[in-house]
């Protein structure tokens, strides 16, 4: 069965829901959260089979908390296996955070100290939720805000061992990087240069606020703005040196217009056609 080209994607949203079925830009698709889905039937569900009757869609989990001591748990995993047996994504990702601790389920995808221990940990959650799924799922790297100390890992280091041991994927997420960048203050450039392409099934843009009380000096990952020109320059450096990759734009507050957003999907995706024919040219004379 031939895969559909996915090339910039958008957030689906319920209040664009008329618009996002009936566009038909060329490599469009959606992401959801799939925890919005973990229903039986009705009319939220029906809705989701809709949009993926017209276009190809992704789960982007939020809570399996694979960065969590404990294992995934059971009836979450089973749900979310469900609902892509029933959908049938183009993708499915998750994040490097914890989210769970006893039972108890946190609305923020928090930090972890990068330990041996810590690999040992998010190794195991992978391979029980790939084993769940039966298919490869996506990482996405995280938002940072603070220093944390005890770290035995560089962060690209630690992602691409997760790589390297359970067969998952990478997603990389431009506006982490540049927000994380600024806020614990090392160098975006070489982040996005050093970080494994090979492993990159996704790419995240999405825009920042900065902090009221602090200004720039603590940049908040808010999907709440426009994309920066400093997250579509590191967009650009990235994939001139990757090739096209599925990209997404995420919005999540001060919801635009559909059309607003289908824009910057739409100058995401000649960023992508770009860099398609030179990506050719190199592979051709390699």
């Amino acid at each position: 069965m031939t895969q559909p080209v996915l090339r910039a994607g958008l957030g689906l949203k319920p209040e664009h829901f008329e618009a996002a079925l009936a566009c038909t830009q060329p490599g469009l698709w959606f992401e959801v959260h799939p925890e919005n889905y973990f229903v039986m039937g009705g009319p939220r569900l029906q809705w989701l089979e809709r949009i993926r009757a017209a276009h190809p869609v992704s789960l982007h989990g939020v809570s399996l908390s694979l960065g969590g001591a404990e294992a995934p748990d059971s009836a979450h995993l089973a749900r979310l296996a469900e609902l892509a047996r029933r959908i049938e994504p183009a993708l499915v990702s998750e994040h490097l955070a914890w989210s769970r601790w006893r039972g108890q389920y946190f609305p923020d995808l928090l930090p972890f100290v990068r330990t041996t221990e810590a690999l040992h940990h998010v190794v195991r959650n992978i391979d029980r939720t790939q084993q769940a799924l039966g298919r490869r799922i996506a990482i996405e790297n995280p938002s940072h805000y603070l220093q944390l100390d005890g770290q035995a890992w560089d962060e690209i280091e630690f992602l691409a061992e997760l790589v390297r041991r359970t067969g998952c994927g990478l997603l990389l997420d431009v506006n982490n990087v540049h927000v994380s960048a600024n806020n614990l203050g090392f160098d975006a450039v070489a982040y996005i240069d050093r970080f494994p392409a090979p492993a990159i099934m996704e790419i995240h843009l999405a825009g920042y606020s900065a902090d009221p009380t602090l200004g720039k000096a603590l940049l908040i990952d808010s999907h709440d703005e426009a994309i920066s020109p400093e997250v579509w320059a590191l967009y650009r450096r990235l994939i001139e040196r990757t090739g096209p990759l599925p990209t997404l734009i995420e919005r999540d507050g001060n919801l635009p217009e559909f059309e607003a957003l289908l824009a910057e999907g739409k100058a995401a995706c000649e960023e992508l056609l770009r860099v398609q024919p030179a990506r050719k040219d190199q592979e051709a004379t390699a």
